[in-house]
């Protein structure tokens, strides 16, 4: 950034850094061996930027749904519910009986997701030097004792 950063350019720059931290969440997910196969936006900004869900979906890599119901936490909690209550026999089976469907599926574009990926390791290297920085500069001082 500098004086010349427009209005669009620092929206870009944002919702580039909120996607980068959505990816940096599924990597670990992914380290961690648990598998993420894609993602259901709720609400908000899912609802309302298919600007950012179309970026979200590059920079992951992988497809975005966006749940129709506009209250997807309820309608969860209520198909956990069910099941807990026994009208289910399972939460897959919940889903099917009450789920709703999704309004829009977003899928990563190759030549955006190419470009985010270099951009993401930008992101990654950045981050880890600002950590580094804050850790040194916050780091207690070790004193040794001296004895006479």
């Amino acid at each position: 950034m500098n004086l010349g950063t427009d209005a669009p350019r620092m929206f870009r720059s944002l919702a580039e850094a909120t996607c980068f931290g959505a990816k940096s969440i599924v990597d670990r997910f992914v380290e961690e061996g648990i598998p993420v196969k894609g993602i259901i936006g709720i609400g908000g900004v899912a609802k309302k930027s298919p600007f950012v869900m179309q970026m979200m979906a590059d920079v992951l890599e992988m497809p975005i749904r966006i749940h129709q119901f506009k209250h997807t936490c309820a309608l969860g909690a209520s198909m956990f519910a069910a099941v807990v209550a026994g009208i289910y026999p399972n939460i897959e089976a919940a889903m099917e009986a009450m789920g709703r469907g999704f309004d829009v599926e977003y899928f990563p574009n190759a030549a955006n997701a190419a470009v985010y990926r270099n951009r993401y390791n930008q992101y990654k290297t950045l981050g880890d030097f600002i950590a580094k920085e804050i850790a040194a500069k916050t780091a207690k001082p070790q004193h040794n004792a001296v004895t006479a």
